[in-house]
């Protein structure tokens, strides 16, 4: 049995999450309800759970100040984190930079078995809970540009420089990063999410399976249909329709 808190400061949500919960994950048993930073502390300093499920906007603040708040007081958080939000774009960034689960407003089943599918695989594998550290900081400095992120794969999360990212590679529904001193990374999302996430950090989408950070760009070899050299010395080929656009930028480099 999966313990759980809900804390939103609208009943009906809570209301309505409790009976998706009963119908899409009995497994999953609510300890309590809260609807304020206060009252959402004391609740999850009294009841310990292995899930909060957290609204960011309540009446007395936001879900952010109760992880701050409990990091602050116990130096970390011991619980999986999943935030229920309106679609806040900033907001929304800021957890995929840093892997921790979302629902939107309202929340549609099919996500929501999706995210009951990922806490049970973080809760037997034992996860660490570095990533919310790193959510805080984001969050914190409000900046547009996140410096690092946080990767999700099999073995647990892992927290990288997003400046150390070589290159992307698709595998199917599966993506490789290649990160400067370290070993491939393989993580079970598509290219086009992290291509939406990186591409106002310097990184192109050359090829339907290749996505680069133009700083780690060598050379663009126009021979044998054209491919991109890379820091990393790997030669990656350069779609048709995304050769003019290289060539601009690399103009503007």
């Amino acid at each position: 049995m999966i313990t759980a808190l809900l804390i939103d400061d609208d009943s009906n949500l809570r209301n309505g999450m409790k009976g998706l919960l009963s119908m899409y994950a009995p497994d999953i048993h609510i300890l309590g309800e809260a609807d304020s930073v206060k009252a959402g502390i004391t609740a999850i300093e009294y009841h310990q759970p292995d899930v909060i499920f957290l609204d960011i906007q309540l009446g007395d603040g936001t879900g952010f100040d109760i992880l701050e708040q409990l990091t602050q007081k116990r130096g970390s958080i011991n619980a999986h984190v999943v935030f229920i939000t309106a679609h806040e774009q900033y907001a929304v960034k800021a957890f995929r930079f840093s892997a921790l689960d979302y629902l939107l407003k309202p929340v549609d089943p099919e996500d929501l078995n999706a995210v009951v599918e990922k806490i049970k695989k973080v809760l037997n594998d034992n996860e660490s809970f570095a990533h919310i550290d790193l959510l805080l900081e984001n969050i914190r400095k409000k900046v547009d540009k996140f410096k690092r992120i946080a990767l999700s794969t099999s073995e647990g999360i892992h927290l990288f420089e997003v400046s150390d990212i070589i290159r992307l590679e698709s595998h199917d529904n599966y993506t490789k990063f290649y990160i400067k001193d370290n070993k491939p990374v393989l993580i079970s999302k598509t290219l086009k999410e992290y291509e939406d996430l990186l591409s106002e950090q310097g990184f192109e989408r050359i090829h339907q399976s290749h996505l680069i950070n133009l700083a780690y760009l060598k050379s663009y070899i126009k021979k044998d249909g054209g491919y991109a050299v890379m820091a990393d010395n790997s030669h990656l080929p350069i779609s048709q329709r995304k050769k003019e656009r290289l060539q601009e930028l690399l103009r503007t480099l």
